[in-house]
């Protein structure tokens, strides 16, 4: 039975043929959870790193426990833990329009750190990752603030155009060796390269076994659920990279996925409408979120969220024989930190490689780095494209701005227009 720690990640929701990798990711969280209660401390200092363009892997080289408070954030939504902490923060001065996964945060630590999931141990260190979304660095000086952790910054220029440009890796470059001489001074350790480069090679094994079980989408009908599924078969990628333990799982569930589609089990029993979905979950109402999909017989074959914690699709691995370089295109390569041509180009390639019928987007009220930008894109798909859109908003922390009979109305009403498009193709054909 999966206990309390186990669904603060994985809700309910998939067909049972999807069960085993999901038994599989429920472990890895619990026991990832069970390991932070003994972190801390000199043995096993406590690193707090953002998700996008993150610098894991020379951590864990130099022995730091990682904990990543977007996660932990999005952990309390699912388990509607969330308000309390948010509501605690705005009485704290923080506004409404601040974002969830920060107030959810600040709430959380202020009330002392513990979750239904495990306590959340203090960070000895903090590590920004700059890319994308300023508001990662006032969320860090405020913790810095509150914890008296010493920050470090590190600056990921933002992305205008797809090819990386050499300038933008060498001076990333530099950062990092500036990294890892600091976490010498901090740790008394030598840096050990070897080390590095064998995190590295297991991040890339990771990275490639994610990538296959993401391709998976293009099947028709697609074995797997390229959002909902995905989210929470992300943990390991975004939590666990450079461990082995994020390499056998996806060994495992591309093993599942292989034996789905020789046996003809799909994500929705009957694939009726293939989907492009852009932006981050509802995680308060997740599992209603995903039965306005499964009503319609709707599955994402594709989608952006997955891969805010790399674009790893889209070539940005890791490789142990170029590590700092590729540690720095990595960064660079976040998907937040591209520009929208930038994303929108991705998207009409995720539209043409999938086979979609249509894009869906959602708009969180709190997160500015997703949501700006988001309406011109629908109008960009709609009047350029051609491509039936529809753009919903609500907010992937606060509760507050879930409207499920609203949502339900505006998804019935675009999958019956996506009805009525396919009749009218039809006719127009004969």
């Amino acid at each position: 039975m999966p206990t309390e720690a186990s669904a603060a990640v994985a809700p309910p929701g998939p067909p049972d043929a999807l069960e085993s990798g999901r038994d599989r990711q429920r472990r890895l969280v619990e026991e990832y959870y069970a390991r932070l209660q003994g972190a801390g401390g000199p043995e096993r200092p406590v690193a707090y790193m953002l998700v996008g363009g993150n610098l894991t892997e020379i951590v864990r080289a130099f022995g730091y426990e990682v904990v990543f408070p977007e996660i932990v954030a999005l952990n309390c939504a699912i388990k509607h833990q969330s308000l309390d902490n948010i509501l605690h923060a705005e009485s704290m001065g923080y506004g409404l329009d601040v974002c969830g996964y920060v107030k959810n945060d600040l709430g959380l630590q202020a009330r002392g750190g513990t979750t239904s999931f495990g306590k959340i141990p203090r960070p000895d260190l903090l590590v920004c990752s700059f890319s994308g979304c300023y508001v990662y660095v006032k969320w860090w000086e405020a913790l810095s603030e509150t914890y008296g952790a010493p920050m470090v910054t590190y600056d990921v220029p933002y992305q205008r155009e797809e090819a990386i440009r050499k300038e933008d890796v060498e001076y990333l470059v530099a950062q990092l060796w500036e990294f890892v001489h600091d976490l010498e001074k901090r740790t008394g350790r030598d840096f050990d390269i070897n080390e590095l480069k064998r995190v590295l090679a297991e991040s890339r094994r990771a990275e490639e076994g994610w990538v296959r079980y993401l391709n998976a989408g293009r099947h028709r009908p697609s074995p797997i659920e390229a959002y909902f599924e995905a989210v929470f078969y992300m943990f390991p990628i975004n939590v666990l990279r450079g461990t082995r333990e994020a390499t056998a799982f996806y060994e495992h569930v591309n093993e599942e996925v292989e034996q789905r589609v020789k046996a003809g089990e799909f994500a929705v029993p009957e694939e009726r409408f293939r989907l492009v979905v852009e932006g981050v979950p509802p995680y308060t109402n997740y599992r209603t979120f995903w039965d306005f999909f499964r009503k319609w017989g709707a599955v994402s074959v594709a989608a952006t969220y997955p891969k805010v914690g790399g674009l790893f699709d889209a070539g940005f691995l890791h490789d142990p024989s170029r590590p700092f370089e590729s540690i720095a295109e990595y960064s660079l390569g976040a998907y937040v930190n591209q520009s929208w041509p930038v994303r929108r180009q991705l998207i009409e390639r995720y539209l043409k490689d999938f086979e979609a019928d249509a894009v869906l987007i959602h708009g969180i009220k709190s997160c500015r780095s997703f949501t700006a930008g988001q309406g011109d894109l629908r109008d960009w798909l709609i009047r350029e494209r051609d491509v039936p859109t529809l753009y919903l908003e609500s907010d992937h922390e606060d509760p507050r701005y879930f409207a499920p009979a609203q949502v339900k109305n505006r998804m019935d009403a675009f999958f019956e227009s996506l009805e009525g498009r396919r009749a009218a193709a039809a006719r127009g054909a004969r």
